[in-house]
């Protein structure tokens, strides 16, 4: 703890502080601020080094797994399940796609896998994969999120056959 002297103490009459703030029990002001999400119109999601990630382990987990993986990332429009089924379905080969579809202004993950693929990648693994994706969606990390639910998604799928 400092001695000595310290100066004037500032008194702050609460009536004058801006909405949000308050005059805490030590003396101190706490202002609150609204949140605002930032404007991100016009920029890229990713940087170069990150898509350059990204298809590094699209790659891999598509080599290692025997299946195709893709990631879709916009708007799915009012029906956003059969938008991604049908994204899915135009990949080729689609029977054995795994496409992770993210639509993060409507706040949808949607994982779609074609019959091969399915066999190997059973909805509790691709539901887990989502939900970790999701907590680091929340965090504003979309590029995380991607990675490591592709991760996720290949280790369940196992090795190729």
């Amino acid at each position: 703890m400092a001695t000595g002297n310290h100066g004037a103490v500032a008194t702050v009459d609460p009536e004058d502080l801006p909405e949000g703030a308050v005059v805490t029990g030590s003396g101190r002001v706490s202002a609150a601020e609204v949140f605002t999400e930032p404007d991100t119109t016009g920029k890229p999601p990713f940087s170069t080094e990150q898509l350059s990630r990204l298809d590094e382990a699209l790659t891999l987990a598509s080599r290692d797994t025997g299946l195709f993986f893709a990631i879709y990332l916009g708007d799915l429009g009012g029906d956003p399940e059969a938008a991604a089924a049908e994204y899915q379905a135009s990949l080729d080969p689609s029977d054995t796609a795994v496409l992770v579809a993210v639509s993060p202004g409507q706040r949808l993950v949607e994982v779609v896998t074609g019959p091969e693929a399915k066999l190997r990648l059973p909805d509790r693994g691709a539901k887990l994969a989502v939900m970790s994706m999701v907590a680091s969606f929340k965090e504003s990390d979309l590029f995380g999120g991607l990675l490591s639910g592709l991760r996720m998604l290949a280790d369940q799928a196992g090795h190729r056959r």
